[in-house]
Order: structure tokens, then sequence, then C-alpha cells
């Protein structure tokens, strides 16, 4: 069985067995999840025409899919990667078949969110010994230092104690967040020679509240997948289930009074800038609006209060309780057919 825990997954894909040709990379930290996919295709297929993405409902509909793409021969030669994103269907059947003939020089990796462990691709997958299951969850404190070190180092710069520590405060919910922010910070660094504190305070955004407020706009998109998965990155940077509730709240309560504004005539376009959102807050709302009226809002506004009052009530299930009202508003807000 080859399952492979968070911390010990950087060390284990460096030195990636040869023996293995099927991984599973699953967890909360869509961004971690990303980069460590794409860590492992690179291992073993260099060029990009040699990888082949493929999308698991896809494979479900039609199982034979995934086994003439592993087995074909491609049009340039060489080793050939196979990345495919896990969907709503089961597709363990295909991986069955292709288990039971093993493809030469294809590397199959597969992307999916967090999977119990008792899930089907976790089963399959953790039994055999030619594939592992590797973990992806918001990175700890250690992890960040270790990666802000690392990046600092190789750019060639040095980053002040203090900054360091602001930066880790700040990061760690998501690792492609993470990436991005450093990468900038890094780049406006460039010719100083060392970051100080006021370099972070001046460029980097705060994780946690990237992840609270794609939540709250999940919920109000009509997504479950997005409340779930922001959600957890959410609380993994420390956030609080009421604190939460209290952003969707504001936020339904601006949407409110631009659906009122609407109902009396107002050009939906014009509206929230009225409310102080611009750009793509801006757009977020607008596209929102199509699918909510001020009477859905104001049911909304009340399912948010009730689960704001079952989190003071019991707060150690506060994060299950904020959950659970999003995903009623996530209901609500599902796109009209």
């Amino acid at each position: 069985m080859v399952a492979i825990k968070n911390h010990e997954a950087d060390r284990f894909i460096a030195s990636r067995a040869a023996h293995i040709y099927l991984y599973l990379v699953h967890g909360n930290d869509s961004g971690l999840i990303s980069e460590r996919s794409r860590l492992l295709v690179k291992s073993f297929a260099s060029d990009d025409m040699q990888l082949i993405r493929m999308n698991g409902d896809d494979i479900a509909s039609d199982p034979l899919l995934l086994i003439d793409e592993a087995n074909s021969i491609g049009l340039f030669g060489g080793k050939r990667a196979i990345l495919i994103s896990a969907g709503a269907k089961a597709f363990v059947g295909a991986l069955e078949s292709l288990v039971a003939a093993p493809p030469t020089d294809c590397l199959v990796v597969i992307e999916a969110g967090s999977l119990k462990k008792d899930h089907a691709l976790r089963k399959l997958v953790e039994r055999l010994r030619e594939a592992a299951a590797i973990e992806c969850y918001p990175d700890s404190k250690q992890d960040l230092e270790r990666l802000i070190d690392t990046d600092v180092r190789a750019a060639g710069l040095k980053i002040e104690p203090d900054a360091k520590a602001a930066l880790v405060q700040s990061l760690g919910g998501d690792r492609l967040t993470t990436r991005s922010e450093l990468d900038k910070l890094i780049t406006y660094a460039h010719g100083a020679g060392t970051i100080t504190r006021e370099d972070v305070d001046l460029l980097v955004a705060d994780a946690s509240a990237l992840a609270l407020d794609d939540a709250v706009n999940g919920a109000f998109n009509g997504s479950y997948e997005a409340v779930e998965d922001t959600a957890q990155r959410y609380f993994a940077t420390g956030g609080d289930g009421s604190v939460l509730l209290g952003a969707a709240i504001r936020h339904a309560l601006v949407l409110h009074r631009m659906c009122l504004d609407a109902d009396k005539g107002a050009n939906a376009e014009s509206l929230p800038m009225k409310y102080g959102r611009f750009g793509l807050g801006a757009k977020m709302m607008i596209s929102q609006m199509k699918n909510w009226n001020s009477a859905k809002v104001e049911r909304a506004i009340a399912t948010l209060a009730d689960g704001v009052q079952k989190t003071r009530r019991a707060p150690a299930l506060s994060d299950v309780a904020a959950v659970r009202a999003l995903w009623s508003v996530a209901l609500a807000g599902k796109p009209r057919r």
C-alpha cells in the first residue's frame, strides 16, 4: 500500500519511483494538487506535447477512452502522460482495466478533491504496488517557512525575520495563492537584495480573506464545490464560522439592495459601483443578480442569520454550521436553466 502523507509528498515526488505509473493526487488544497500533479507529469514527460488531459466523467461514460489513450503511441514517440480531472461520476472500472494491462510508456495522474479513506478511488490506488495516493492539504507553518526560504534563496534575495513572520501569517490556505503572492513579492524586491516587512505589508494579500470571499461568492453563485473547497481553505488559515457567515450576510445585504433597485428599474450594470463594488467584484454581483431576486435574498439572509446563532450555541461545531448554511444558499443560487 502506497499512501503518501502531505508532509512526505515533496520528497516522495522528487525521488519518484520508476515502477509507479498511476498517481492519485487528492485533498482540499487545489493549488497544491495542481502543483504536485504538474511536477509528476514533468518528471516523466518533459514535453507538453506529450501530455493528454482527460475528464473523469467522460471516462466513466466510455471506459475504453482511457485504455485506448494509455496504450496509443504519441505522434512524436517517447513517453506520454495522462492528466485526469476527477468529476462526479465513478470511473474505477476503467482504472481496473488499466491495472490489468498496465501501459509501458505512459504515466497516469488523477486530480481529485477531498476523498474519504473508504472512497473507491483511494481504496484502488492505495492497494497497488505500482500506484500511489498523495495527500494535498494546506501548508503548515513549517511548510511555509521552508517554501519561503527556498524561493527567496533561489532568487538571490534575503528576507528580514519580521517580514518572514508576517508572510507566514498571511499565506497558507492555498498553494496556488501562496506561490502567486510570493512570486509577486520576489519580483518587487529584485534589485533591493532584501525583502522587508514594509514590502510584505504593501504587496501581499491575506490568503484567509481571499478564501473567505471565494466561499461567500461560491455560495451565491450556486456552487457546492466552491463552498466546500474554499470554506476548508478559510478554516485551515484559522478562520471562524461565525465570521464567515457574517461576511455572507453583508454580501447578501448589498445584493438585496441591488435587487430592490433593479425592481424599480435601475440599470443592473451601474448598481455595483453604487455600493462600492468594482472590477471582478462588480462582474460577480451582476452575474449573481441574474439568479437572485429580493425575496430569495431575504430568505438567504434568514438562513445565514440562523447559522450564526448555531455557531454561537455550539462553538465546537461552528465550521459545520457555517458550511451547511452556505450550502443552503448555494441551493437557492443555482443558475436557472
